[in-house]
């Protein structure tokens, strides 16, 4: 078992500063956007790995590439279809990770005479990721174009897998029936949680009179109405641990979905070691949704994972793979490994929704349900 990192002292030095800066009480939005995201520490910006099958790799947890290539390959069948349906030519990734699912795309896609031209373009912010992205990608170096930002009109296949449940939370806290956002101070030389009352509230409010923690998610809802914004032509999919909006807020699911992850080890305390592991919520599809739609994007379909996958190939992709491989594929589907948590989201511009019904959606959309 590799060793568990200590929070960066820059970081620590960082979220202190900005505390301070903020009059002793630090919306949890912030602090989880620089224990992520901060060039003094924060968890992305630093070297060490993060996306792994295996603790042994020094690794803090799996996504689904690093599992298995055929997710990039049946997520590519979908992509092909896409690419043809919107007339467009490139794929547009947020989020990359290790570069694994851009080079699964790829090496499916330029298998096939028709898209010789694609460009596939990644939107990165942490430069160490970049840097293993550029060597996973070698073999497609002319085809990949890094960006620092996206354009104001974008046309082409966008992929967000993981992507999500990065972006940070704000916290709401219903004690004694009243509501509060709860935020981080300042405790010696770490860090407390600390209640303020205020006028926010889940877009459900759970039933009972029961204690509440939950969270809400602007940045994730204003990050997709951006991109709404943007995409003139093409289609957007994004994968994520998530629920609709209905079961999110649900009145058993009163400890809210912020988890974090060290060492393929789970926990429930961002304030301990920031900096130096992961911290993530799940996805309210129905908020991402409609955030899309209020933008004048046309939702496509949404379901489970698995339901993708298979309606996208993955049982033949897997029955021309090793018994190893198809035990890691299973994995993918399989409903008490990623095949139900996991959910998939796409929508399109009007014009670009309009004459094809996306493969990964064919079978078991549960598009009522957001």
């Amino acid at each position: 078992m590799p060793s568990i990192a200590a929070a960066p002292a820059a970081l620590l030095s960082a979220v202190h500063h900005a505390i301070h800066q903020a009059g002793g009480w630090l919306p949890f939005d912030r602090f989880m956007a620089l224990a992520l995201y901060a060039p003094e520490g924060g968890y992305y910006a630093g070297g060490l790995p993060k996306f792994g099958a295996m603790p042994a790799s020094g690794s803090d947890f799996v996504t689904a590439p690093e599992l298995s290539p055929l997710f990039g390959r049946a997520l590519a069948v979908q992509v092909a279809q896409a690419l043809v349906a919107t007339g467009t030519v490139d794929v547009w990734e947020f989020g990359a990770g290790t570069g694994a699912l851009a080079r699964q795309v790829l090496d499916a896609l330029t298998a096939d005479e028709r898209f010789e031209g694609v460009r596939y373009h990644i939107v990165e912010l942490s430069g160490s990721l970049r840097e293993r992205q550029r060597a996973a990608l070698a073999a497609h170096a002319g085809r990949v174009v890094w960006e620092n930002a996206w354009p104001e009109r974008l046309e082409g296949v966008v992929l967000g897998n993981e992507v999500l449940d990065a972006m940070p939370v704000l916290l709401l806290h219903r004690l004694a029936g009243e509501w509060f956002e709860r935020g981080v101070v300042a405790e010696g030389d770490g860090f407390a949680w600390a209640d303020r009352p205020t006028h926010l509230r889940p877009p459900v409010e759970p039933d009972g009179p029961q204690d509440y923690l939950s969270e809400i998610h602007p940045q994730a809802e204003a990050f997709v109405k951006s991109l709404s914004e943007r995409l003139v032509r093409g289609a957007a999919f994004f994968i994520d641990y998530g629920f609709p909006e209905a079961e999110y807020y649900h009145p058993q699911r009163h400890m809210g979905t912020l988890m974090c992850h060290q060492g393929h080890r789970a926990d429930g305390n961002p304030l301990v070691d920031a900096g130096a592991k992961d911290i993530t919520a799940h996805v309210n599809f129905t908020g991402i949704a409609l955030a899309a739609q209020n933008a004048g994007q046309q939702v496509l379909g949404y379901t489970s994972q698995a339901r993708f996958l298979i309606n996208c190939g993955l049982v033949d992709l897997a029955s021309a793979a090793s018994v190893a491989e198809r035990a890691q594929a299973m994995k993918l589907v399989h409903e008490h490994e990623m095949g139900e948590l996991f959910k998939v989201l796409a929508f399109a511009p009007g014009f670009s929704a309009d004459g094809w019904e996306p493969l990964g959606f064919a079978q078991g959309d549960r598009i009522h349900t957001l």
